[in-house]
C-alpha cells in the first residue's frame, strides 16, 4: 500500500530471539534472505541462552530499523522477474473455484495463476489509544478496507486478533547512568550460513525495571483503557501482554523488566520492549516517569494496541493454500501469527508452493522432525490459534535436532532439490559436513597422557586421569569443552589450525555438540521415526468419517471438519483421542 514502508519493523527493532532464531537460520539455509539482510542492517548480536543446552541457544540481532527497510527495498528491487506495484488489492478474481487473479483499488485487473495474501494487522485494522479509537493498519497509515468482507463471501470463516506496541522514547532524555547495560556477544555471529562479516562496533541495550509506582500509576487509567471497556474484542498475546495486562496477571510481582533498545545507528529513538500499552496518552507519560532512569523522558510515538482481522489457519493445507479457493495462499499474521520471523517463513513456504503447483511438481512441506517451520506450520494447520502465535523452543518436540546450528545440514539439501538454495549454499554444506566427520574421527582416535592433561583437569576441578585416555572421553565431562583439548592435543590443534576461516567455529562447534549430545541426539531420532511411521500413513481427502461408528462422535466432527492429510496429523488434532488414532490405524490396514 506504500511503497516507502516494505518490510518495515512495525514493533522492535530486532530479529530472531528465542525459537525465532532458529527459524531466521532455517529461512538461510533454504536460500532465503532474512538472515542476509539481517546481517547487513544488525547493531548488535547475541546468542541467547548459552548456559543451557545447544537446543535452546538462540541467535538474536539488534537491527537498524530504517536501514533494514532499505536493505530489503534493494534486494527485492534487484530480483530478476520481480516486479513491485504500490496499489491496494480490494477483491479477487475467482474462476471455478480458482484464483486468478486480483482487483485492486485504483481499478486494476492484474490477472495471475496463484495469488498469495499477506495482508499483516492491515485488513480492518483499528487502532486504540486510551478512549480514542480510529482506522490505521498501523499507526500514521490507513487500513485495508474491503478485502475481508469479500473473502467471507467467498466462504471463509474470520476472526479478530489484538496486539500492541510501546512508546519510542527520545534517546537524548533518558539517563542511561541508571540503568543496567547490555552489550553484545564479544565474538557477534551472524545470521546467515554464506560468508558475511560480523558487525564490529555494536550498540549497546540496556535494562529498565518497573516499580509499586509504575504500577499505581498504570492503574488509574483502567477506567479509560479499551482493553477493560470491552472495546477491544480481539485476543492479544498471552505470552507477551501489555504492561497493564501483567500488573493484574502478576499482582504479586512490585516489578518487571524492560529492554530499552536502539532502533537504529543514526537514531536517537529507542524502544521500550515490555512497556506495550494502550492506556490513555498521559497515563502512559506519566507511568514512564516514574521508571529509574527515565523521570524526564520525551516520547517520539504513544503506545497503542491494534485489533484486525484475520482467517482461522485451520482453513488451510500444509502447503499454505487455502481449501476453499484452489491456488489461493495465505501467510503471515493473516493466519493468526505474530512476528517478523513466523510471517516470513509462511510467505517463502506459501511461495515454494505456489511456483511448485504452477510447474506441476510436488508440494514442499517440512515436518515437525524436520524444522521448526514444520512445527509452526503443523501447529497453524491442525491446532489453530486462539491467540496470536508466537514460536517458542517447547513448541518443537524434537529440539535438539533441530539447533540453529545444524539448519544448513538439515535443509539446504532439501531446498538444492527444488532448485531454490544455490549451488553456493550445496557446496557449502557438504564441505562443512566432510570437515567435521574428520574432525569428529580426529577427537574420537586421539588420546593424550596423564602429563599432558592433568595440570588442566585440576585446575578445572575435575579428577585426573591415571592412563592414556581418548580426548572424547574427556569432552563428555561436563566442565570440558573444545577449547580444552586443544589447549592440551597438539594434533587436535594442527587439525583445527587446517579448517578455512569461514568453517572453523562451525566445525568446531558442531563437533562439540555431535560427542556431548550424542545420546540425546541418538534417542530422539529414534523416537522420530517411530512417530514419521503416522506421518506417512495418507487418509483419503474425501474419507465418511461418520461411517466408522467406532470413532468417538467428536472424533467424527473434528476429523469431518478437518480433513487431515496424515494419521500424524489426525492424531493431533484436538478431541481425537489415541482410541481414535488405534481406530484409524485399524481401517487404514484393512484398506491396504
Amino acid at each position: 500500500m506504500n511503497i516507502d514502508t516494505i518490510c518495515q519493523m512495525s514493533c522492535n527493532p530486532a530479529m530472531g530471539g528465542v525459537a525465532k532464531g532458529q527459524i531466521v537460520r532455517e529461512i538461510d539455509a533454504l536460500g532465503g534472505y532474512s538472515g542476509l539482510v539481517t546481517d547487513n542492517s544488525m547493531i548488535q548480536f547475541r546468542m541467547l541462552n548459552l548456559s543451557k543446552g545447544p537446543a535452546m541457544w538462540s541467535p538474536r540481532a539488534q537491527c537498524d530499523k530504517a536501514q533494514f527497510s532499505l536493505n530489503w527495498r534493494h534486494v527485492l528491487e534487484n530480483i530478476p522477474n520481480l516486479s513491485i506495484w504500490q496499489d491496494e488489492v480490494v477483491d479477487l478474481i475467482v474462476n471455478n473455484g480458482h484464483a486468478c487473479g486480483v482487483r485492486t483499488r485504483l481499478g486494476l485487473e492484474i490477472s495471475s495463476r496463484a495469488v498469495i495474501l499477506t495482508n499483516g494487522t492491515f485488513l480492518n485494522g483499528s487502532i486504540f489509544i486510551g478512549e480514542g479509537s480510529w482506522s490505521g493498519g498501523r499507526i500514521g497509515e490507513r487500513p485495508s478496507v474491503g478485502l475481508s468482507d469479500r473473502l467471507q463471501d467467498y466462504g471463509f470463516s474470520v476472526e479478530r486478533l489484538k496486539t500492541g506496541t510501546p512508546v519510542r522514547i527520545d534517546g537524548r532524555t533518558i539517563d542511561f547512568s541508571k540503568l543496567a547495560i547490555q552489550p553484545g556477544d564479544d565474538t557477534p555471529q551472524t545470521f546467515s550460513y554464506l560468508n558475511v562479516a560480523s558487525i564490529l562496533h555494536q550498540r549497546p541495550c540496556y535494562l529498565a525495571y518497573t516499580n509499586v509506582h509504575t504500577h499505581e500509576v498504570l492503574r488509574t487509567g483502567f477506567d479509560r483503557s479499551p482493553l477493560y471497556t470491552g472495546v477491544i474484542h480481539g485476543h492479544g498475546p498471552r505470552y507477551c501482554p501489555s504492561i497493564e495486562d501483567k500488573i493484574v496477571r502478576f499482582a504479586d510481582k512490585e516489578r518487571h523488566q524492560l529492554f530499552v533498545e536502539p532502533e537504529g545507528r543514526d537514531t536517537n529513538s529507542y524502544y521500550l520492549n515490555g512497556f506495550s500499552s494502550s492506556l490513555p496518552l498521559e497515563v502512559q507519560l506519566q507511568a514512564l516517569h516514574t521508571i529509574e532512569g527515565f523521570e524526564h523522558a520525551q516520547i517520539f510515538k504513544p503506545g497503542y494496541a491494534i485489533e484486525y482481522d484475520f482467517f482461522p489457519p485451520t482453513q488451510l493445507n500444509y502447503t499454505l493454500e487455502t481449501k476453499t479457493i484452489e491456488s489461493l495462499y495465505f501467510a503471515g499474521q493473516i493466519n493468526g501469527t505474530t512476528g517478523y520471523e513466523e510471517a516470513a517463513c509462511q510467505g517463502l513456504m506459501a511461495g515454494i508452493n505456489a511456483a511448485l503447483k504452477l510447474k506441476g511438481q510436488p508440494p514442499f512441506i517440512l515436518n515437525r522432525t524436520q524444522a521448526y517451520i514444520g512445527v509452526l506450520i503443523d501447529d497453524l494447520v491442525t491446532k489453530g490459534v486462539d491467540e496470536p502465535y508466537r514460536m517458542f523452543t517447547s513448541r518443537a518436540e524434537y529440539r535438539i535436532l533441530l539447533r540453529q546450528d545444524n539448519a544448513d545440514i538439515r535443509l539446504t539439501p532439501l531446498s538444492h532439490s527444488i532448485g531454490l538454495a544455490s549451488d553456493e549454499r550445496m557446496s557449502r554444506v557438504g564441505e562443512k559436513v566432510r570437515l567435521s566427520d574428520n574432525l569428529l574421527k580426529t577427537v574420537q582416535d586421539t588420546s593424550v597422557l596423564p602429563t599432558e592433561a592433568n595440570g588442566l583437569l585440576e585446575a578445572l576441578s575435575t579428577p585426573p586421569i591415571q592412563q592414556r585416555v581418548k580426548l572424547v572421553s574427556l569432552l563428555l565431562r561436563p566442565e570440558i569443552n573444545m577449547e580444552h583439548l586443544l589447549a592440551i592435543s597438539p594434533q587436535l590443534q594442527a587439525d583445527v589450525d587446517e579448517l578455512p576461516d569461514t568453517l572453523r567455529n562451525e566445525v568446531v562447534n558442531s563437533v562439540e555438540i555431535m560427542l556431548k549430545y550424542q545420546r540425546y541426539i541418538e534417542k530422539e531420532k529414534d523416537v522420530a521415526d517411530r512417530i514419521l511411521k503416522f506421518e506417512n500413513i495418507l487418509l483419503p481427502d474425501d474419507f465418511d468419517y461418520f461411517s466408522l461408528p467406532a470413532l468417538s462422535y467428536e472424533a467424527r466432527e473434528k476429523l469431518s471438519k478437518m480433513h487431515p492429510r496424515t494419521l500424524g496429523q489426525a492424531s493431533r488434532i484436538s478431541g481425537v483421542s489415541p482410541a481414535d488414532v488405534s481406530v484409524l490405524l485399524i481401517y487404514m490396514q484393512r484398506i491396504k
